[in-house]
């Protein structure tokens, strides 16, 4: 399949990348925030093993006083190797991020394990309340050491009305913010008043909204050199799942993002098919994305994405035509996609712009993807569904 939007006007420079802070509200420079040490709830490194690997290495040294019997070597030398294994696997995930994107085109990703021990689970970081309103909802923030930036991870989290008083489980959707910008764009442009009136007309279901901070730097959202941003969002997912009463399901997850969180949006929902079953592109691109989605193609015309793509005509950071080119590719693939170009530039006053019909595609979307994963499920059931009374 020819990647239509890797070629569509080579030429056009992408200025965002130089020098548009897309993100900094007009009139406003975005700051962010400096990274402190890590916090005091990181677990230690793992148990220092020179002792038990002398032991492995010296096969006469038995760690017990008295005659040797054949039992006592039976156990010195099975828990040796038990001490070996243990090392081995605790090196091997101090080199490797708690979680990576995913790549395999064959099966679901397996669940993530954790780098404290498996009878001891790190303890989970804190929400912090930052504000509410009159509707009931809140904001939240929370921080986190990442494996994956090397450094400080941190995001703010909507909680919808209600959220406190009922044992629901909420749909979320994942919002990436723009080049070297700030997850507080999100709140600039009034992300929670719109998701309090959709919410309080029925028009969509209640729904946590995460919007995540990457570190600062001119390529947000990318895994490159020892910064993993791209396999910080699925560490971020993951989180959440473990942290709040989320459907944690691919049907449960939504991603989105504005000018290059677009890019990271897209680039994130085709590496991980399994954990999101809706993206959406604001302003966005999606350089070298088309070969990406052409590996995925598989998986994607087995389970389907929706997804929502628009741009501005107007836009001077980056070609609008690349939403109608890409989304044509997505359909391809197997994707329902749509593409907008709507009148004006590449500004957060745009996104604020479409911000209520952006969510309102996200909601709804959702809520078809979990009916559709429940039809599945039912029908995968079959004659195991059985009633109480031994009747289907």
């Amino acid at each position: 399949m020819s990647c239509v939007s890797d070629e569509i006007n080579a030429s056009r420079t992408q200025l965002w990348l130089e020098s548009l802070g897309d993100w900094a509200w007009p009139g406003e420079v975005a700051v962010a925030d400096a990274l402190p040490l890590p916090p005091s709830w990181v677990p230690a490194l793992p148990p220092r093993i020179e002792a038990a690997a002398a032991t492995a290495s010296q096969p006469g040294l038995i760690p017990w006083r008295g005659r040797a019997t054949p039992r006592r070597l039976l156990i010195a030398v099975l828990l040796s190797a038990l001490a070996a294994v243990s090392g081995a696997l605790a090196l091997r995930g101090s080199l490797t991020p708690s979680a990576s994107l995913d790549r395999s085109a064959q099966s679901p990703p397996a669940p993530v394990a954790s780098s404290a021990s498996p009878t001891i689970p790190a303890p989970l970081p804190a929400l912090v309340p930052v504000s509410h309103d009159r509707a009931g909802s809140s904001i939240d923030r929370s921080s986190f050491t990442s494996p994956a930036l090397g450094g400080k991870g941190s995001f703010l989290v909507y909680l919808p009305p209600d959220y406190a008083s009922t044992t629901a489980h909420y749909p979320v959707i994942y919002l990436l913010h723009g080049r070297n910008g700030h997850a507080t764009a999100f709140l600039e442009i009034g992300i929670q008043k719109s998701l309090d009136r959709l919410i309080a007309r029925h028009a969509i279901a209640p729904m946590i909204a995460v919007m995540i901070q990457d570190r600062p730097g001119l390529n947000n959202w990318r895994d490159l050199g020892a910064r993993h941003s791209a396999t910080y969002v699925v560490e971020v997912q993951e989180l959440i799942d473990r942290m709040l009463p989320t459907i944690a399901t691919r049907a449960g997850r939504a991603i989105a993002g504005s000018s290059m969180g677009g890019f990271g949006a897209m680039h994130a929902a085709i590496a991980n098919p399994y954990r999101f079953a809706v993206v959406e592109s604001w302003l966005g691109y999606f350089n070298n994305l088309g070969r990406e989605l052409s590996s995925q193609r598989p998986i994607l015309s087995r389970l389907g994405l929706s997804a929502f793509l628009y741009g501005a005509a107007a836009d001077q950071a980056t070609d609008p035509e690349q939403n109608p080119a890409f989304a044509a590719e997505l359909r391809a693939a197997g994707a329902r996609a749509t593409s907008r170009i709507y009148p004006g530039d590449h500004s957060l006053r745009k996104v604020g712009e479409h911000l209520d019909s952006m969510l309102l595609f996200a909601g709804r979307s959702l809520r078809a993807a979990q009916r559709r994963a429940a039809a599945e499920e039912a029908q995968a059931a079959g004659p195991r569904r059985v009633s109480a009374t031994g009747h289907q």
